[in-house]
């Protein structure tokens, strides 16, 4: 070959490497590329793989992004933005089309005075250092690709793969606050079956148990009076999940889960199932046993497995918890050093949340329906190619909704 040819592939090649260490895109067959910054004209997504003929409007995504949005209660940071989102292409007449789905939020809030000292000194447990150090350079307004806003586009995305997960087999998504600070919701507190959406919004702390939900309440207004911040837990259940999804080893569904919560702004540590309770127990007290249901499906008596065996899930609800931790900027004084390293007294300005595990709720729910959705469509790409072995296999249908999905055209 030629050495014109040769670089030519060398250059495809660095093009494919430079786009996969870019850090933007999640997902194989749904794939999600955000963008956008904090302090910049806006933030957005833009939505790949998506089948067509999906019901699809701004309303179906602004939902969700008011629960995500700032300024929305006193325990939030005081940040007004409405987080209005606009779908500039993908769909045409309320429809999707299979084509990429850009959704532009802008943002009309800045307040990039505020962030002024950030050019010179190093915010504690920020991540102004280390994109200093790999990159040489960064955006010093409200902390960049860093900033919580980023988040905007994967709850935007998460909320179309939350309908379509809906619509083809009757998934539930549903997080709420676990834990705050010292106030942990006890294990018995929620009925995972019955917990719904309205017990989980019936309060500014997003808790289901409206007498843990006051004590959250004022275990953030008590560090937020004096410039502090606290972190605290969200748990996450899903129900009515297909059985099937994921792969084993690398691509196990509970690996690819926490890739997922531990990609989030401020997350460190992801526990499924009985988690690192299940250490206390002896084998015979963490198996779940089999048993044949009522309408002769394999099922488990327990579900310390959190619904995922050997990487693939199994149809029991799926539970997991996402650990959050304090957020780091706060209004105390802190010892930092600078970029030409002076050691100076530094304390961070901006509008910022005492706790962030109540506007993460909808976080959590979004990136667990960007995991599935990928994973429903490996399913459906890979196994459904060719008859399944009825007597062991279920197929990943419709639920009824032959009619919305697939609507008659003019």
């Amino acid at each position: 070959m030629c050495c014109q040819g040769l670089l030519r592939i060398d250059a495809i090649r660095a093009l494919f490497e430079e786009v996969k260490a870019s850090g933007n895109i999640f997902g194989d067959y749904f794939q999600v590329a955000t963008y956008g910054e904090s302090h910049g004209g806006g933030v957005g997504c833009v939505i790949s793989g998506c089948p067509p003929r999906i019901p699809l409007t701004e309303e179906d995504m602004q939902a969700d992004l008011d629960r995500r949005r700032p300024g929305q209660s006193r325990i939030a940071t005081p940040r007004k933005e409405t987080d209005t989102c606009k779908i500039l292409s993908g769909t045409y007449g309320g429809m999707t089309t299979g084509m990429p789905i850009h959704v532009f939020v802008p943002n009309t809030n800045q307040r990039r005075g505020d962030y002024t000292a950030m050019a010179k000194a190093y915010r504690p447990s920020h991540a102004d250092l280390t994109y200093d150090l790999k990159y040489g350079i960064r955006s010093v307004q409200g902390g960049g690709r860093a900033s919580a806003r980023e988040t905007i586009g994967r709850v935007a995305a998460g909320a179309l793969a939350k309908k379509i997960l809906k619509l083809k087999s009757g998934v539930e998504i549903l997080a709420f606050v676990s834990k705050v600070h010292q106030v942990i919701l006890p294990e018995d507190a929620v009925d995972y079956e019955s917990l719904t959406l309205d017990h989980i919004e019936s309060n500014i702390c997003r808790c289901p148990n409206p007498e843990y939900a006051e004590k959250m309440i004022a275990a953030i207004h008590k560090v937020r009076v004096t410039g502090d911040s606290v972190g605290g837990v969200v748990t996450c259940i899903v129900r009515n999940v297909p059985r099937g999804l994921s792969s084993p080893v690398f691509d196990k569904l509970e690996a690819l889960l926490a890739k997922a919560m531990l990609s989030l702004p401020a997350s460190k540590g992801f526990e499924i199932g009985g988690g690192f309770a299940c250490t206390d127990l002896t084998r015979s007290e963490h198996n779940d046993e089999f048993y044949m249901d009522e309408t002769r499906n394999v099922g488990t008596r327990t579900n310390c497995s959190g619904g995922v065996r050997g990487g693939i899930s199994n149809g029991e609800t799926i539970y997991f918890k996402v650990a959050f931790k304090a957020t780091a900027s706060i209004g105390k004084k802190q010892n930092t050093v600078t970029r030409d390293h002076q050691h100076i007294e530094h304390r961070t300005k901006g509008r910022n949340d005492p706790c962030v595990v109540p506007r993460a709720v909808p976080i959590v729910e979004s990136m667990a329906a960007l995991v599935l959705m990928d994973q429903l469509m490996a399913y459906s790409a890979q196994w459904e190619l060719f008859p399944l072995n009825l007597s062991l296999q279920q197929p990943v249908g419709s639920i009824n909704n032959t009619h919305v999905l697939a609507p008659d055209l003019p």
